[in-house]
């Protein structure tokens, strides 16, 4: 399990676009429940098949990868990242630029991997249990909680010493404006 930052005056359940960083630490949370559900998927298919439970759970993985997580990749590389290279001093600005370069790498394979895991999910969805593989399931999770271990301890910390409070001012907004929100 991933240790995910506490920044103050959010709570994790609570987290909203106004603590932006405390948001995406709420999302890789998210993340985490649905490679958990595909874990699950998994055990469940041999046993019972793609019954309503699988169907359903399939359904929920599917809803989530395809809207939640595009976004937050999005956050991350459109808002996120620019915002962390702008701020970063002489020194750091290297140190920021290879991070944020290995993690849009690693973004680009978690889709790669999602497309080959999404194909299986919809069969499962249209009731082909044995559509699902552990080896595919497994290598997705994987290289989800690396990806999120290292926004944990690398990423969201460096994004919080860096950012001032009016760069997360406009951060949260694009989040908002992303996903379709009113401001508050």
């Amino acid at each position: 399990m991933v240790l995910r930052i506490a920044l103050p005056g959010q709570a994790r359940d609570t987290a909203t676009t106004e603590v932006p960083l405390e948001m995406l630490s709420a999302c890789h949370g998210r993340v985490q429940t649905q490679c958990e559900t595909l874990r699950r998927l998994c055990a469940h298919l041999p046993a019972q098949g793609a019954d309503h439970a699988a169907v359903e759970a399939a359904e929920a993985v599917l809803r989530y990868f395809r809207q939640a997580a595009p976004h937050h990749h999005a956050d991350e590389e459109v808002d996120l990242f620019p915002a962390l290279l702008d701020a970063a001093g002489e020194v750091d600005h290297a140190a920021v630029r290879r991070l944020t370069r290995s993690l849009i790498e690693d973004h680009r394979a978690l889709e790669d991997l999602w497309r080959r895991l999404e194909a299986q999910l919809e069969c499962v969805r249209g009731g082909d249990g044995p559509a699902l593989s552990g080896d595919t399931v497994e290598a997705f999770v994987s290289a989800y909680v690396t990806h999120i271990e290292r926004e944990e301890r690398e990423l969201l910390p460096m994004a919080a010493h860096l950012l001032g409070d009016a760069t997360l001012a406009r951060i949260g907004a694009a989040m908002r404006e992303r996903r379709g929100i009113e401001a508050p």
